[in-house]
């Protein structure tokens, strides 16, 4: 399974995790100057920007790991930008939906990170 399949893989069952549970979909791999947003999805009161990890089991970092600082950073610059060209009245919250796979590639677990982190992230960041 390549790179791609993997990402498309987690994204799928993720969006298919969120429907699940309530969320409606609005966009999936938005893309802007500073990033892309895996998925876009709302409850009743809030808009979640969900950034996507699919990692082995033996991985050497967890998928909630490798959303750093940096990573972080720049998916919240680009949920700024999709609240400039599409406004909401919702409250913005990013929440992290991390699958691992097996060896053969397959899912054998997924976790849903509601509020994984917030905007703070990005005080005294100049662009």
């Amino acid at each position: 399974m390549t790179r791609g399949e993997t990402g498309r893989l987690g994204e799928e069952l993720c969006a298919r995790y969120l429907e699940k549970n309530g969320y409606a979909i609005v966009m999936r791999n938005f893309h802007a100057r500073f990033g892309e947003i895996d998925v876009i999805a709302e409850t009743e009161k809030e808009i979640c920007f969900v950034e996507v990890k699919t990692r082995k089991a033996n991985a050497m970092v967890s998928p909630v790991q490798a959303v750093d600082l940096r990573k972080q950073q720049k998916l919240v610059l680009t949920a700024q930008v999709y609240l400039q060209r599409y406004p909401s009245e919702k409250q913005p919250r990013f929440d992290v939906f991390e699958v691992l796979t097996g060896m053969d590639g397959k899912p054998t677990h997924q976790r849903h990170l509601e509020n994984a982190f917030d905007a703070s992230c990005i005080d005294g960041l100049y662009y």
